[in-house]
Order: structure tokens, then sequence, then C-alpha cells
């Protein structure tokens, strides 16, 4: 009896701790897509903005990435995200130069935001699922950071 209790304390120890870190590794990850005018993102424990959304009606997870150019999809996605590929491009990623595919989103939406027509490359050498959200979306949204807060508006709101 007693090792059954030590297993139902130890589980519960596990669900707690598990929760936990999941909080902490994914701050963001209820956020849902819903109409307002800013979206408020945390900081994951890694140091990003990660959160969820969606390209082409399905669901996707963002990272945000001032550094890329354009929102960069995982090439194993596309079928899936209903992207085609179109012509050969070179991209200067931080790990080099990769050959990728332009392509074009004809829906991406995340938090209040819903963009249509976003130009996008599809990029082999991602082996994740996520989706890093570049500059072809974020031109369009004013930065606040504060802390480990970032806040995201609609130019002009």
């Amino acid at each position: 009896m007693a090792f059954v209790a030590s297993l139902l304390v130890l589980g519960m120890f596990y669900l707690y701790f598990e929760n936990t870190l999941q909080a902490r590794s994914h701050p963001n990850r209820a956020l849902q897509i819903a109409p307002g005018t800013e979206l408020v993102l945390k900081r994951s424990s890694d140091g990003h903005y990660v959160f969820p959304g969606t390209i082409n009606g399905q669901p996707v997870t963002f990272l945000l990435d001032t550094g890329a150019t354009l929102v960069s999809v995982p090439a194993h996605l596309a079928g899936e995200l209903g992207l085609k590929a179109g012509a050969h491009q070179q991209s200067i990623t931080a790990n080099g130069t990769v050959v990728t595919r332009a392509t074009r989103v004809d829906a991406l939406a995340f938090g209040p935001f819903d963009l249509r027509g976003v130009p996008a490359s599809l990029n082999p050498g991602m082996r994740d699922d996520q989706v890093l959200l570049g500059m072809s979306v974020l031109k369009h949204l004013e930065f606040t950071q504060r802390g480990d807060t970032l806040i995201l508006r609609a130019l002009g709101s």
C-alpha cells in the first residue's frame, strides 16, 4: 500500500512540475485568434517569443524573428499548409546560405491579426515545425517591449 501511495505522490509531482516547465517554455501556448487591436506575448524560458497561429486555416507555431526577411516555413509542411513551391532563391540564415523556394501564404493569422497574400519561403533546412514569422509580416506591426513582455499592435492603431 505504501508503494502505491508513493507512486501516486511521484505521479502528482511529475504532473505539477511538467505543467510548470511547459508554462515556462511555452507561456503563449493558449493564445487564440480573436478580435482586438493588440497581442501581448510573454518571452519563453529560452528567450524567444513563440505563439500559435494559422496558415491557410491550419494550426502552426510561430517564432517571432526580426532577422528573417520573409516568413520562413519548413519545406516539409508545405503540403499540409497548402503552399506551392515557386522559384528557387537563396536565403542567408544563421546556419549559412540555403536554397529555398518562394511561396505566398494566402491567409496568415495570429492573435487579432489576419494577413493575406504574405510573401514567404519554403526552407528545406528547417527540421522542426516552427514557422519563423519574419519582416514580411512584422513590418505591419508596432512593437513595445517591457521586460519579458512584448506587445504587438497594428501600425496606425
